[in-house]
């Protein structure tokens, strides 16, 4: 069986997109899941364990994508997806739930495919 996707979400602070990424997906079976913001005043800013950890990222806004990779340029990073959802929304908002559902459901069961292909599961 293959083991679970690792999926880290990334957005600027860590309030509103990527926390309501993560619990969307937190009892998920599929999938680990940890959110991050790449600002310092992010209460849980991205870290190099996180990206060691993962095994995609799905950054909010190109600017994040582009953060992560100058802040930890020396370091084999993940694919990083961009999901271009700009920070309209609150917390949990419907709306958001929804378009994230979209984007990243079929986006984690292809991931899961590869993965299984690639027979990467730890033992």
């Amino acid at each position: 069986m293959t083991r679970r996707l690792r999926v880290l979400f990334v957005c600027a602070l860590n309030k509103r997109r990527s926390v309501t990424a993560e619990r969307m997906y937190r009892e998920d079976p599929r999938v680990e899941v940890r959110s991050a913001g790449v600002r310092s005043e992010s209460p849980r800013r991205v870290s190099e364990r996180d990206l060691c950890w993962a095994d995609v990222v799905f950054a909010m806004e190109r600017e994040q994508r582009q953060r992560i990779a100058e802040r930890f340029v020396a370091l084999q990073l993940p694919p990083i997806d961009v999901l271009d959802i700009p920070d309209d929304y609150e917390c949990m908002d419907p709306e958001l739930v929804g378009m994230l559902r979209a984007m990243l459901d079929p986006e984690i069961d292809a991931r899961r495919r590869a993965l299984g292909e690639d027979d990467r599961s730890e033992g």
